[in-house]
């Protein structure tokens, strides 16, 4: 009986070693899937270089795109999506500086904004981009996913600092209400996108303000926002990856004209 016992529990040993094993393998390939997915690619190195037209500024907390000649003093702030590099939005916002706009890729602390206080951090590096840049006196707000919500957040507190808000691919605002906002805004979100998907995105229109203008990408999804990978959840998208980018940036300039024009 002893001996029988013996075996039971060296079998029941064997198979929770089993199935730790078995977990830490999952979490090694779902992390590593995770991490491709979101993986840069498709930018070209030119994008990221400095020429007469555009000086471009790398660091740990943000990529900048600093026009050689200016539109007046009209800048923009784009807080990045989770896990996305701040190059990963370069084809679609250089173009931005190329216009004279210059623009601030707030990069999220650990890539992923993971806790609370990340994300606290995000929209403090936003402010100090602001107070930085006493030369630009009207301040268009920006995001995608995650760093669309925090525009979001940062909009809530300090709307008095900001000219415009554009959302990119967010359900946000979803648990604050921003309709009291006289600034423009602007909400673009894609058809295919599975990650905030339209009907979600519009259940909460209620919470941004009457004037907010809804710009549809037609075919669209999530993930062709930027320059990465293909995001779990999301759609399939049946445009390309560069005609998303291209009407996402139209929608983006036209704020940021409304708002040059209204000095």
């Amino acid at each position: 009986m002893t001996d029988s016992s013996d075996r039971t529990r060296r079998k029941h040993r064997s198979l929770r070693r089993w199935i730790r094993w078995g977990f830490v393998l999952w979490a090694v390939v779902a992390m590593s899937w995770l991490a491709d997915s979101v993986r840069t690619r498709g930018v070209d190195e030119n994008t990221l270089r400095s020429n007469r037209r555009v000086s471009v500024l790398n660091d740990a907390m943000s990529l900048t795109f600093v026009p050689a000649s200016t539109s007046g003093h009209t800048g923009l702030v784009f807080i990045c999506g989770s896990g996305i590099a701040a190059e990963a939005y370069a084809p679609l916002l250089r173009p931005v500086a190329e216009e004279g706009y210059p623009v601030f890729v707030v990069r999220l602390p650990y890539r992923f904004a993971p806790l609370e206080s990340h994300k606290r951090m995000a929209v403090d590096r936003a402010r100090e981009v602001i107070v930085a840049h006493p030369e630009v006196t009207h301040w268009v707000i920006a995001g995608h996913s995650l760093g669309a919500a925090l525009a979001a957040r940062m909009a809530n507190a300090d709307a008095a600092s900001l000219a415009a808000m554009v959302l990119v691919a967010t359900t946000h605002p979803k648990d604050v209400n921003l309709s009291f906002l006289r600034i423009p805004v602007m909400k673009v979100y894609a058809s295919n996108d599975g990650v905030a998907p339209p009907d979600r995105v519009l259940a909460n229109r209620g919470l941004l303000p009457p004037h907010t203008k809804w710009v549809e990408i037609a075919g669209g999804n999530h993930s062709q926002f930027g320059r990465y990978g293909h995001q779990l959840f999301d759609g399939t998208a049946t445009i390309r990856r560069e005609e998303q980018e291209a009407l996402t940036r139209s929608g983006i300039l036209d704020v940021l004209a409304e708002i040059g024009g209204s000095k």
